[in-house]
């Protein structure tokens, strides 16, 4: 099987280009596809149908746009079934989740094409009597859209329908560990009826492709969710030209627990939020604040829970926790585990590779905990994105909230209590962009904006209508009639 490109409403093999392998993390020996390794001359061909398709999508009504959209959608909850199957073989995650992915990328899409009967502009009071004051907003116009691995649909389903609902045409790049996920939401639109050349699907590397569709003149805007080193850069090469730039980067995500929770409901926000998706998640639950009153038998009941975790192949419906999605990813979770060992937290369970003949051919660790931990070490600070959680005590709800902000990050954070006061107290001093009181730190509902604030974000929001507003440009239009 073979992944292809999407450039001007055709598929496109693009002839003799470097074919990247693409296995089943879970096991390698599993080929599940090849993808083509696109140029920069791919992308400037994707640009140039985008390009000619925008003026007659751009002259179409929210509403007209919105129709295609809501048709994607139903497109993609059709085929959850066939593609959850391929975005666990290509990332790792469990089928359950995986599913769910999908059907919420459907949500998505619907959420944005109800948007199309909003007011997108409005009328003002002038200064001068007879003139008629009002603003409205137009598209940009070529886009792009730049995703990660960890959620193929979930991520695309949030930036492609603002872009294409604002009258703008997109250049998308799925990332190169999940293309044909990404070859299925492109299909999604191709058979919603969209244009030729509105929406078009170019994959490879970030050095090549990425890299091409920010430093490209034409592409008026990058909405772009991945590592913090490669959001920054991507900010300055958009200023460079006059692009913006949407940035939805890393997470180092807190829950305090403080002393009157409910322990085994709290155990298992933190266990799901940090575990959940192998940890794989910017929104993921990376370190656990609780008060030192409860602290042991917090830990006790945790550890009881993890312990019992069933990871495995994803399609398997007994596991709970898939493989990491590559060897890389691999690596680098097992050394930030050997650095936590090293500064002197205690390893509490896991920090290894399972034993056994299912997981030797596949990218597997343990769920893994800490606890000792001190805010300033490195697996308190630093993303890991993998199944690592930190305990960390504070002496009270005062010091587990300086913890909680101590990091360069914000982009969520959740606590557990009966107190009222503590919850809005929490609410309004946590530096953090999205906020949950008895829940974990991950999980996004689809008509509410979503973004960090610090490290975390640039600052503009995704989802709903802030996420159209960045997509958008605003004119203001003053109209006076000529004397008689």
């Amino acid at each position: 099987m073979e992944c292809r490109n999407y450039i001007g409403g055709e598929w496109t093999d693009l002839g003799q280009v470097e074919m990247r392998e693409i296995r089943n993390p879970a096991n390698t020996d599993e080929i599940v596809g090849r993808c083509p390794m696109a140029q920069r001359e791919h992308v400037q061909q994707a640009v140039d149908a985008a390009a000619g398709a925008f003026p007659a999508w751009r002259a179409l009504t929210y509403q007209e746009r919105a129709k295609v959209i809501e048709r994607a959608s139903e497109v993609l909850e059709a085929k959850a079934e066939e593609i959850g199957r391929m975005l666990t073989r290509e990332e790792g995650k469990t089928f359950a989740e995986a599913r769910g992915e999908v059907t919420h990328g459907a949500d998505l899409l619907r959420s944005y094409a109800s948007l199309a009967r909003q007011a997108w502009g409005g009328v003002f009071s002038p200064a001068k009597p007879d003139t008629f004051l009002y603003t409205l907003r137009e598209p940009l116009g070529v886009v792009s859209t730049i995703s990660p691995w960890n959620y193929p649909i979930t991520i695309p389903c949030r930036k492609i329908p603002a872009a294409l609902l604002g009258g703008n045409t997109v250049i998308v790049k799925p990332s190169q560990l999940t293309p044909f996920t990404g070859w299925h939401m492109a299909k999604a639109f191709e058979e919603a009826g969209l244009p030729s050349g509105v929406l078009n699907m170019v994959t490879g590397s970030g050095a090549v492709v990425g890299d091409e569709m920010v430093r490209n003149p034409i592409i008026r805007a990058i909405s772009f969710t991945g590592s913090n080193e490669v959001g920054r850069e991507i900010a300055g090469v958009a200023a460079g030209h006059g692009a913006k730039a949407q940035l939805e980067l890393g997470g180092k995500n807190p829950l305090i627990i403080l002393k009157d929770a409910e322990l085994e409901r709290a155990t298992d926000l933190a266990m799901d939020g940090a575990m959940k998706g192998t940890g794989q998640k910017c929104t993921a639950t990376s370190r656990v604040i609780v008060e030192r009153e409860i602290a042991a038998d917090f830990v006790e009941m945790l550890l009881e829970k993890v312990k019992r975790i069933t990871a495995g192949d994803g399609m398997n419906p007994d596991t709970y926790m898939g493989p990491l999605v590559s060897e890389t990813q691999r690596q680098t979770v097992l050394e930030y585990i050997r650095i936590g060992k090293e500064e002197g937290a205690r390893l509490l369970c896991g920090g290894g590779i399972p034993s056994g003949a299912e997981y030797d051919k596949g990218w597997f660790v343990d769920a893994t905990v800490f606890d000792n931990v001190d805010p300033d070490m490195r697996i308190a600070r630093e993303e890991i994105f993998g199944p690592v959680l930190s305990v960390l005590v504070a002496d009270d709800f005062d010091e587990a909230i300086e913890i909680a902000n101590s990091v360069d990050y914000g982009l969520s954070a959740a606590i557990c209590t009966r107190d009222v006061e503590r919850i809005m107290d929490f609410v309004n001093r946590i530096e953090a962009g999205v906020v949950r009181v008895n829940h974990h730190t991950s999980s996004t509902d689809t008509h509410v904006p979503f973004g960090g604030v610090k490290g975390s974000s640039s600052g503009f929001r995704e989802h709903g209508i802030m996420a159209v507003e960045f997509f958008t440009q605003v004119k203001t239009v003053y109209i006076q009639p000529l004397s008689r």
